[in-house]
């Protein structure tokens, strides 16, 4: 019953359809990033297909399906993460360095971090999980949503999905 109530909340506490992660082998030779969606219920909602332009989240058969992802079309690029409304889509980039990753995660706060800023890295219920460092700051669609590249432990992909300015 507690995992129910943790769902009901909004915070997505386990693996379950709509919460789509790359294959684990891809993820770690892949340049560039891959995308992680965490977008579990079913509501009438589809930008991160229509802004994806290599075709990697595959169109929906219902205005309502969950993101499907073709990973080899996948390129990092970030669109899905800036135009996502649920600030449900991410990228990570297990190839960024030894023993870092690079997180492209959506931020729509202010104050806007500038690269070389360190920031806390938030979990899922905005714990703090690590510290990061910005390292590019892009606002692909030109609408205050912004991506953060932030720089952190490789071993943190899974648990960070937001920062806070310190």
């Amino acid at each position: 019953m507690e995992a129910l109530k943790t769902f009901e909340s909004g915070v997505l506490t386990e693996e379950r359809p709509g919460a789509v992660k790359p294959p684990a082998d891809l993820w770690k030779r892949h340049k560039g990033g891959l995308v992680i969606v965490e977008c579990p219920q079913r509501i009438p909602c589809n930008p991160c297909n229509t802004s994806c332009p290599a075709g990697a989240i595959l169109d929906f058969n219902d205005i309502n399906d969950l993101p499907a992802i073709d990973y080899e079309k996948c390129t990092g690029c970030a669109l899905c993460v800036a135009k996502c409304p649920g600030l449900a889509c991410f990228v990570a980039d297990l190839t960024f360095g030894e023993g870092s990753a690079l997180m492209k995660l959506p931020y729509e706060m202010l104050p806007v971090p500038a690269k070389g800023d360190s920031v806390k890295c938030l979990g899922r219920t905005g714990e703090t999980v690590c510290d990061g460092r910005v390292e590019n700051v892009t606002e692909p669609h030109k609408d205050r949503t912004r991506v953060v590249h932030v720089s952190i432990p490789a071993d943190k992909v899974n648990d960070v999905r937001a920062i806070r300015v310190v």
